[in-house]
């Protein structure tokens, strides 16, 4: 009875909370929500608080399937929650490492700098430095250096679609922009000029100039990273047309772009569907593996299957 009592307060608390409750303390009550709820094992942290940089933010952890052993070598997908630019936690976010980890991928989440201690680029400089430690240490940790991709949420597709565009980030942690096969876009903003004045965006990168530079639609190449861009047509803090503007850009330009509009979907459903008690709500969490495991080489069996 009373985990029934905790998980009813926690559905309320994520049904009734806004976008910033979601990405703040509501991102917590969901993650509770999915260790009480969700499916049992199949998922283990491997690495919690690992430095990636000298920072405070700059730590991440490492999710992996449950009887993954040290020398497997496995996809790898690298998760940046959203949340503004301006909130946000790594430790919030398990419901994500979990439901990536139980396809049978090693899923790894970094925090980043935030607003209003840092601007842009800085939360770029940090998510390019933690794929280059990624690239450079997955190997013993389960992972496969050579099967990266990105994924993220709001902000967090922000961060990963400009990694994969634009080459400059991960030149600069002296990585190559090559490592990324392919991004997983969540409601991202990726073609929101003019910034909104006083609002998150205009927070963190609206002193940038030109302006053009903090757009991610921007940067739009044929050779870029296969693209699988995914919005709520409900959606109205990222409106659904900033994924369908850029997979339009990638595709004039000749690259690979897929988009997904989900109907009677928001800005946090997409994020919610994820996790387990919600997976109802649509089929992100599917769709977004069948995706990931595509551009990361060979097809692989989700955790539940391969334990059959």
């Amino acid at each position: 009875m009373i985990k029934f009592i905790i998980v009813v307060v926690l559905l309320l608390l994520i049904f009734g909370g806004g976008t910033k409750m979601v990405v703040a303390g509501g991102a917590k009550s969901l993650n509770m929500a999915d260790r009480l709820l969700g499916p049992d094992g199949g998922a283990r942290l491997l690495l919690g608080d690992q430095p990636y940089g000298n920072g405070p933010r700059q730590m991440l952890d490492i999710w992996v399937p449950e009887n993954a052993g040290a020398d497997a070598a496995l996809p790898v997908i690298v998760f940046f929650y959203g949340g503004g630019w301006d909130s946000g936690d790594r430790a919030s976010y398990g419901f994500a490492g979990r439901a990536l980890a139980q396809k049978g991928f090693v899923v790894v989440i970094p925090d980043y700098r935030l607003t209003p201690k840092a601007h842009w680029p800085d939360f770029l400089e940090d998510s390019a430095a933690a794929v280059a430690w990624t690239h450079r240490y997955i190997g013993g940790l389960a992972g496969d250096p050579d099967r990266i991709a990105l994924m993220g949420h709001s902000a967090g597709a922000y961060n990963a679609a400009m990694l994969a565009l634009d080459p400059t980030w991960l030149r600069a942690a002296k990585s190559d922009p090559s490592v990324i096969r392919g991004v997983a876009g969540l409601a991202g903003p990726y073609d929101f000029l003019p910034m909104e004045k006083g609002g998150l965006a205009d927070k963190a990168m609206g002193k940038v100039m030109p302006a053009e530079k903090t757009q991610p639609i921007h940067y739009a190449r044929g050779d870029a990273p296969p693209l699988w861009l995914a919005s709520g047509d409900e959606d109205t803090t990222v409106r659904p047309r900033n994924s369908q503007n850029l997979a339009a850009a990638i595709e004039k330009a000749g690259g690979s772009a897929e988009l997904r509009i989900y109907p009677a979907m928001g800005h946090t459903g997409i994020v919610m569907a994820l996790a387990g008690p919600f997976r109802s709500k649509g089929p992100v969490l599917a769709e977004a593996a069948d995706f990931l495991r595509g551009v990361t080489g060979r097809r692989i069996a989700p955790v539940e299957q391969a334990a059959q």
